[in-house]
C-alpha cells in the first residue's frame, strides 16, 4: 500500500488522476495540492470517514509555501512514500516569475528537491511533454526514449520551460535514493473535447499564426490513458523516461477545427516580424513558430508496453454535443 501526493490536482488531468487513484486498491492515502479550495468533485472523497484523501492549497512556486507542504506532519500521517508532479495545464498556462524563470521550472525544481530532502519519499513520478523532442522535417518523426532533445536556442519560451523540467527530471534517474519516472505525453484530450499540454492549442481560444505550407500530424492520448499510465507507474515503481500515447495521429489543422480556434497560415517573413513585434510588446512568441508547428511526430511506446505494461485503452473521435454540433470525445476501445 502507497500514499500519495499530486500536485495541480485542482485542474483538469490532477482531478482525473486523483479519482482513478482513489478507486485504486493499492493506494493507501491521497494528498492533493491545488492553487485554491478543494474541487467539489471531491466533496464525497473528502466527507468519508475515515478518510483516505487531503487537500492543500500551496504556491508550488515559492519555496517556503512547499517546504512547509513537504515537511509537514500530515505528509507523515498519511504515509506519503510517492509524488505524482502534473504540471500547470489548461487555460491558465504558468507564467515567467520575477526572475525571469519559467513557473513551471521553479515549480519542478522544487518539488523535486523536496522529494529528495524527505526521507520518507522514495518515488517519484513526473508529467512531461513529447514537444520537447527535436523535430525533424516532414511527418516522419516516430520518437522513443532516445532520441535528442532541442536544445536549439531559439526555441518557443513554452517548450524551452518544458525541456528544463525534462533535464531536471532526467537528471536524477539513476538516484538509489529516489526512484525518478519521468512520462512524456503528447497533445492530451479530455471528455467533451477539451485539449492540454499542446504549445499551439493551450489556454482561451485566441487567433492562431502559423507558418504557411504546414500542416503537422499530432500525436493524441486520452485523459484517461495518462491517469491508467501513471497509475501503472506508481504500482511497478518504475524508473527512467517513458513515451505514452494512444492509437490517433490527427493533422494540427483538424484539431483547430474541432478546437473551433481560427487560424491565420503566414509566410515564414510574416511570422518573423509577428514574432519580433509579440516579443516587444512582452506577449512571447511560442504559438507563432517553431518546429512544432510544421513538422509532425508519432511516439514509439514499446518501452512502456514492456516496462510498464501500459497500452492505451480508449480511442479519440467524433461525436455530436446536444446541440447537434460535433466534437472531440474519448470512449473505450
Amino acid at each position: 500500500m502507497t500514499g500519495v501526493l499530486i500536485t495541480h490536482a485542482d485542474e483538469p488531468l490532477g482531478r482525473r488522476l486523483v479519482k482513478s487513484l482513489y478507486h485504486d486498491p493499492g493506494v493507501a492515502s491521497l494528498l492533493a495540492v491545488g492553487d485554491g479550495p478543494a474541487p467539489r468533485a471531491f466533496d464525497r472523497f473528502l466527507s468519508e470517514t475515515p478518510p483516505r484523501l487531503a487537500y492543500a492549497c500551496v504556491d508550488l512556486a515559492r519555496h517556503r509555501s512547499v517546504a512547509d507542504l513537504f515537511h509537514a506532519r500530515r505528509v507523515r500521517d498519511l504515509g506519503i512514500d510517492t509524488v505524482v508532479h502534473v504540471p500547470r495545464h489548461g487555460a491558465t498556462p504558468g507564467a515567467a516569475l520575477a526572475a525571469g524563470v519559467a513557473e513551471r521550472t521553479a515549480e519542478a525544481r522544487l518539488v523535486l528537491q523536496h522529494s529528495l530532502e524527505v526521507a520518507s519519499i522514495r518515488h517519484l513520478v513526473a508529467l512531461g511533454s513529447a514537444f520537447v523532442y527535436r523535430l525533424e522535417p516532414g511527418n516522419a518523426n516516430r520518437l522513443d526514449e532516445s532520441c535528442a532533445l532541442d536544445l536549439d536556442p531559439d526555441v518557443p519560451a513554452e517548450i524551452r520551460a518544458w525541456i528544463d523540467c525534462d533535464m531536471l527530471f532526467h537528471a536524477e534517474i539513476g538516484s538509489e535514493r529516489l526512484h525518478t519516472a519521468l512520462l512524456r505525453v503528447p497533445t492530451v484530450v479530455a471528455s467533451g473535447g477539451a485539449i492540454y499540454l499542446n504549445p499551439a492549442l493551450e489556454g482561451p481560444p485566441r487567433p492562431q499564426l502559423r507558418p504557411l505550407g504546414f500542416d503537422p500530424l499530432c500525436a493524441l492520448i486520452s485523459d484517461k490513458d495518462v491517469a491508467k499510465g501513471i497509475q501503472a507507474a506508481i504500482e511497478r515503481r518504475a524508473r527512467g523516461v517513458f513515451n505514452l500515447a494512444g492509437h490517433e495521429l490527427v493533422p494540427l489543422s483538424q484539431l483547430e477545427r474541432w478546437t473551433r480556434r481560427p487560424r491565420l497560415p503566414l509566410p515564414g517573413s510574416a511570422l518573423r516580424w509577428a514574432a519580433r513585434g509579440a516579443a516587444l510588446l512582452g506577449a512571447g512568441s511560442a504559438t507563432l513558430d517553431g518546429p512544432h508547428l510544421r513538422f509532425g511526430f508519432s511516439l514509439d511506446t514499446t518501452r512502456a508496453q514492456r516496462e510498464l505494461g501500459f497500452r492505451p485503452g480508449y480511442r479519440i473521435g467524433m461525436a455530436r454535443s446536444g446541440d447537434g454540433r460535433s466534437r472531440l470525445e474519448t470512449s473505450a476501445l
